[in-house]
């Protein structure tokens, strides 16, 4: 979403790219990543991007050993609550509303802001 030159958020990649922040990362979340830009664009651009993120300085990688399992709607994203607990991130970004639950989860408490606050952020 912050990737295309027009995008509204491309701010949110420029700062990646320039070592504003830490991005920290999975193997199961560079799978994901990789799977929806190829989706979204192509397969170049998806390599070309993971190549990237992986010889950036500023990401930060992380091996979950534990599965919190706390969301139920898709349980497939639980591995960025996996990661973000296992890191010790400030925040997952995103606008799935999947991740709501984290709002009214007591512990592990896990902050949750939207794309367009992380881009105001920046």
């Amino acid at each position: 979403m912050s990737i295309p030159r027009i995008s509204p958020y491309r701010n949110v990649w420029d700062s990646f790219l320039n070592g504003d922040f830490i991005l920290c990362v999975s193997t199961e979340i560079l799978d994901e990543y990789h799977e929806i830009i190829s989706v979204k664009t192509t397969q170049i651009v998806a390599d070309n991007v993971l190549s990237t993120i992986l010889n950036s300085s500023n990401v930060y990688y992380s091996t979950p050993y534990y599965r919190f399992g706390l969301i139920d709607t898709d349980y497939d994203d639980n591995k960025f609550v996996d990661c973000c607990i296992a890191s010790g991130a400030s925040f997952i970004v995103t606008n799935d509303h999947h991740f709501d639950i984290l709002n009214s989860t007591p512990f592990p408490h896990v902050n949750v802001i939207s794309i367009n606050e992380f881009s105001k952020i920046l």
